[in-house]
């Protein structure tokens, strides 16, 4: 049987990026595409490069994405060399490096959900990595669906 902690990361989780399950939601909308990819896949590039508040929905997005490969790392016992200024320098994106971003963050998410299935340990150390992962992809989900309002208005 799966670890009720981890199954309720995995969950949160899910719903930051899919969205949400089914009919209900634990925080974000109950309709398709409330998560961050279904956010996203509605952008383009041109899109993304919309400068917002000094930032950028591509900004954001790498940010996000290299928020997660951070988290991943130290689960593995990883101890990465971090440059968490690099991603807010991205001002603008083609469509290719859009798409790049896009499948990166899906891909290095993906791997984060692989590493919790194979968590042994709940220490603080590493519950704190986990909630940490799910707030900070919140938070930024919350920042973009923002960032997405202002630029259509």
């Amino acid at each position: 049987m799966e670890n009720p902690m981890l199954a309720a990361v995995k969950t949160m989780l899910k719903e930051t990026f899919e969205g949400p399950e089914g009919n209900g939601s634990w925080y974000t909308e109950s309709k398709p595409g409330s998560g961050l990819f279904g956010t996203l896949e509605r952008l383009s590039a041109e899109d993304a490069s919309t400068p917002v508040n000094g930032t950028t929905i591509a900004a954001q997005t790498d940010h996000t994405r290299y928020y997660i490969w951070v988290a991943r790392s130290y689960l593995n016992g990883e101890v990465p060399d971090k440059d968490w200024e690099a991603s807010w320098k991205i001002t603008s994106v083609d469509t290719n490096t859009w798409t790049q971003f896009t499948s990166e963050l899906q891909q290095d998410y993906t791997a984060l959900l692989t590493t919790i299935d194979s968590v042994t340990s709940l220490d603080e150390q590493t519950l704190s990595g986990m909630l940490g992962a799910i707030a900070h992809s919140a938070y930024h989900l919350g920042s973009i669906r923002q960032m997405v309002k202002a630029s259509q208005s």
